[in-house]
């Protein structure tokens, strides 16, 4: 059979008999409750999709695109991030525009990347953050999830036994799968670090407007000098709920937004130039947009920990995102993919196996708050019934 150097690296599908099951089991018309993939249920805002009617009758509508996104549009990211931030970025030399935030990511891993390099990413963490540099023909280290001083510590000793220096480090909050935020001071340390030792530092800010609190989310470019020596990578999707639309952005150091701008020029023409347009109307309503999103993320959050503590077992708010990170049953052997088996054939619920996020994840399972609260208490009941109530899962509050 023929060899894929592509395929090299990566591990099987962990996700693939899931779905295979999944699948079976509506066709067989078993009442599935789908908490696994993190693929909004909600709709756009109003006004997107009214401009994405209006711009679709534009006579140039359905010309090539332009691979770095419209400057109308990365002007209105500029607009985003000073209002949210109060940031100024240049939308000619630090702002592209990108097929989705995981594209951007695996471009920007293609662009920096020479064989044998290695890059700093979390553990637990989402899959592109890893896979992206293992699919460039680099290699990865993986260090604590959580923002602190040991994750900066793990660092430095990763840089110091490492062979030849590693050339990026990864940083997601607010955290998929852990759910967790960073603040402004853990992101002064990390940018310090990063010049220190002269790599780059890489920001997944996809869910910066989906969180739960008083404290918004800081963007990493909040650090004087950060631009000099970070990416930041953000997305439609989430707080707008426009991920079939594949719209996201990179932020940064103008050297590397350049780098990747050359690099996209020859792999695609940008995204549908109508929905950039309805996408320049979401950033521009992106404070109500924001406030509406975490309001109905958040109270699905509170349904679904109110149906696991109706059933006798405790698990802490997530402080962000739209997931929840649960530990499996104490008792349970066999590990995260054979667990989200088990609870997809016997009471109907499917979830994310924690192992799809690492090895470290394996005795964790990741829960999409894609449903309305009905059907979360719902699945928070039938999940429930696999945990003994003598052998509670004993978790520690992210707070």
């Amino acid at each position: 059979m023929r060899r894929f150097p592509a395929l090299e690296g990566l591990p099987p599908y962990v996700f693939a008999e899931i779905n295979r099951l999944k699948a079976a089991a509506a066709a067989a018309g078993q009442d599935i409750l789908d908490l696994g993939m993190g693929n909004p249920d909600l709709q756009p805002p109003r006004v997107v999709l009214e401009a994405l009617s209006e711009a679709v009758e534009r006579e140039d509508a359905h010309r090539y695109s332009d691979s770095r996104g419209i400057l109308e549009l990365r002007q209105a990211k500029a607009r985003y991030y000073e209002r949210r931030f109060g940031v100024k970025l240049d939308p000619e030399t630090e702002i592209i525009a990108t097929l989705g935030s995981k594209e951007g990511f695996a471009t920007l891993a293609r662009t920096i990347t020479a064989p044998g390099d290695t890059a700093l990413v979390p553990a637990p963490c989402y899959p592109i953050h890893a896979f992206a540099f293992i699919m460039a023909s680099g290699a990865v280290t993986g260090l604590p999830a959580h923002p602190g001083d040991e994750l900066l510590r793990a660092a430095e000793e990763a840089i110091r036994m490492a062979p030849r220096k590693p050339i990026a480090m990864v940083l997601n909050y607010p955290s998929n799968p852990l759910t967790v935020t960073a603040d402004i001071e853990f992101y002064r340390e990390a940018v310090a670090f990063a010049k220190k030792h002269d790599i780059l530092l890489l920001s997944d800010l996809a869910y910066s407007e989906i969180y739960f609190g008083d404290t918004p989310p800081p963007s990493i470019f909040e650090v004087e000098g950060a631009k000099d020596i970070a990416v930041e990578f953000t997305s439609m999707s989430k707080t707008f709920s426009m991920a079939g639309w594949r719209l996201g952005f990179a932020a940064g150091a103008p050297h590397v937004i350049g780098a990747m701008a050359k690099v996209k020029s020859y792999l695609d023409y940008g995204g549908f130039e109508p929905m950039q347009h309805a996408a320049i109307r979401a950033l521009d309503h992106s404070e109500s947009a924001g406030a509406d999103v975490r309001a109905r993320y958040e109270s699905r959050r509170d349904a679904l920990i109110a149906g696991f503590a109706d059933a006798g077992v405790d698990v802490p708010a997530p402080d962000a995102t739209m997931f929840v990170w649960m530990p499996l049953p104490e008792d349970f052997e066999g590990g995260s993919v054979a667990f989200a088996e088990h609870a997809l054939k016997t009471v109907g619920v499917a979830v994310s196996p924690g192992v799809g996020f690492g090895p470290s994840g394996e005795d964790h399972m990741r829960l999409a708050l894609i449903a309305d609260e009905d059907r979360l208490r719902e699945a928070a009941g039938r999940l429930a019934g696999l945990y003994p109530a003598a052998a509670k899962p004993r978790i520690v509050s992210n707070g």
